[in-house]
């Protein structure tokens, strides 16, 4: 007797392809958006109206492609979620991508002084140490999701990038309010950290 092996639909094909068109794009963003950033010298500013206009206006697209990609996880998500075309590899992919964009923000920001070293120090050593024990895991045939705490650390980071990004500080704080919404986001996502380890680790030693 044959064996006949049911093949995806169309529907369901084009859902996957949707899906990994989505990684894809967010991955893609990260580029221009270091290209947007206005981290070009002055020598190389002043030979080209184009690195002029980015010196100026540059931020607020880097922002904006900031946020962009950001969305495009969410929605990526969603409809992995909603067409169950989550898979093992998506599961690695996934955060993968998320930690390349925040760190890319997080080392151009440090680069202008927007924000200090040791937040950016902190939260990407967090992000490597989450990634080394998600890619032990998968060694070991283990798929570690991001949980509650990670998701809304990952939240707090977007919003607070953005807010620096855009350099929202109200007249009349004494603190700028753009450094409060990054400290928060640090605090999240070291305590995130430390629950995501304590949670997974026995895992890797079963």
């Amino acid at each position: 007797m044959i064996e006949m092996q049911l093949k995806p639909s169309k529907k369901a094909r084009r859902r996957r392809e949707t899906h990994e068109y989505g990684q894809s794009a967010r991955i893609g963003l990260i580029p221009l958006f270091i290209l947007l950033f206005p981290i070009y010298p002055d020598w190389l500013i002043a030979h080209s109206g184009l690195l002029q206009h980015l010196n100026h206006y540059g931020i607020y697209y880097a922002a904006l492609v900031f946020a962009l990609a950001s969305a495009t996880d969410k929605l990526d998500g969603h409809i992995a979620r909603k067409y169950n075309q989550i898979t093992n590899l998506g599961k690695l992919l996934d955060p993968l991508a998320d930690k390349l964009l925040i760190s890319a923000a997080l080392i151009l920001m440090v680069s202008q002084h927007m924000i200090a070293s040791w937040m950016a120090v902190g939260i990407i050593a967090r992000e490597m140490v989450v990634t080394g024990i998600r890619l032990v895991a998968s060694a070991q045939q283990i798929a570690l999701q991001a949980d509650r705490y990670g998701k809304i650390k990952m939240v707090s980071q977007v919003i607070a990038i953005t807010v620096v990004l855009l350099n929202f500080r109200p007249v009349g704080l004494l603190i700028p309010i753009d450094q409060l919404f990054m400290l928060a986001a640090f605090i999240l996502t070291v305590l995130s950290g430390y629950n995501y380890i304590k949670k997974n680790v026995h895992l890797l030693n079963a």
